[in-house]
């Protein structure tokens, strides 16, 4: 089974479970990514949380008895894959963390889709611009727009973190395409892929940390609660998380798989209500909803209305089909 193939229709209580989990453990990490930046700079936060995954994913690889890959080149892309997808969003939304509440960094998560699709289109040629998905995309900006308030001036602190969670964004969004292009299809297994992808991550910011942000603090001058946000960010958020996922694409297809987007803003919005007692302003929920909707239509969670069947005094009315542009 590939990440592409849609299986038959699972009972909705054999995947409903992974699916709110995997919603939770995603939009779990805005938390934990801020509690870790309180003691530690956003490139350790990023570092500690890769190692972990990189580990958690090679204990797996040798409980399924499964193998990194062997070829060249693809470790190459998986270096670029590495860079876009894991180590530089991460970071950024570390970054962006010091300046924004947690909530508001995965609202900005959800915009990914957004920044995938023209890339996809414009730079990698692996989809192709409609009509329906053109509209998709300027609702999803107009709620870019709504999220950042743009009424109310746009400078400062606030507006330069916001911006960082939406670079991060739009990493995933030359990650996920590039992906698509040159490492999809490989023979490889997902979980392989994936290890390799960390693994990579793992060195690549185990040479920038020291030079951007100095030598680490010894792991005894952190508090419990830093090192406990470290090591679930890595072991659940970037290692289990992935597990279910996989399983969630088995058991459903990875259109109805890559729904979980719409489920992360919501966690990250209770939980750091819940446990930072962050409160967001008016507009950047609803700025969320516009954006999600965007989103829902250019992927095509929406469709268009039927068109009316039409008759011609030749031959007898024939029901049109729905197109999907």
């Amino acid at each position: 089974m590939t990440p592409d193939s849609t299986p038959d229709r699972a009972p909705l209580r054999s995947w409903l479970p992974g699916f709110v989990l995997l919603a939770a453990i995603w939009g779990s990490s805005f938390l934990f990514i801020k509690i870790g930046i309180r003691e530690l700079h956003p490139l350790y936060v990023t570092l500690g949380r890769v190692a972990t995954g990189a580990l958690t994913l090679l204990v797996v690889l040798a409980v399924l008895r499964d193998r990194l890959p062997r070829d060249r080149r693809l470790w190459l892309h998986l270096t670029v894959v590495a860079a876009f997808g894991v180590a530089l969003p991460f970071t950024l939304f570390g970054y962006g963390e010091q300046r924004i509440p947690s909530m508001l960094a995965g609202i900005w998560n959800a915009t990914t889709p957004l920044v995938v699709l023209p890339l996809a289109v414009l730079v990698f040629r692996t989809e192709r611009l409609t009509t329906r998905r053109a509209v998709g995309l300027g609702l999803g900006f107009a709620g870019v727009l709504v999220v950042l308030g743009v009424w109310q001036g746009v400078s400062g602190a606030t507006f330069t973190g916001q911006l960082m969670c939406f670079g991060a964004a739009a990493c995933y969004g030359m990650a996920i395409p590039y992906q698509k292009r040159f490492v999809a299809g490989r023979a490889e297994s997902g979980l392989a892929l994936s290890a390799a992808q960390l693994l990579l991550a793992t060195v690549q910011l185990a040479v920038v940390a020291p030079l951007v942000a100095g030598a680490p603090p010894a792991p005894a001058a952190l508090s419990w609660d830093v090192v406990a946000s470290v090591l679930a960010l890595g072991a659940l958020g970037t290692g289990l998380a992935f597990v279910i996922n996989m399983h969630n694409i088995r058991l459903v297809g990875a259109s109805a798989a890559s729904t979980v987007t719409y489920l992360i803003p919501v966690f990250a919005v209770l939980i750091g209500a819940v446990a930072l007692d962050e409160t967001p302003t008016w507009h950047q929920p609803v700025g969320a909803l516009v954006v999600l909707l965007g989103v829902a239509v250019s992927q095509g969670l929406l469709r268009w209305p039927r068109r009316a069947a039409t008759t011609t005094a030749a031959a007898p009315a024939v029901p049109t089909v729905a197109s999907r542009n």
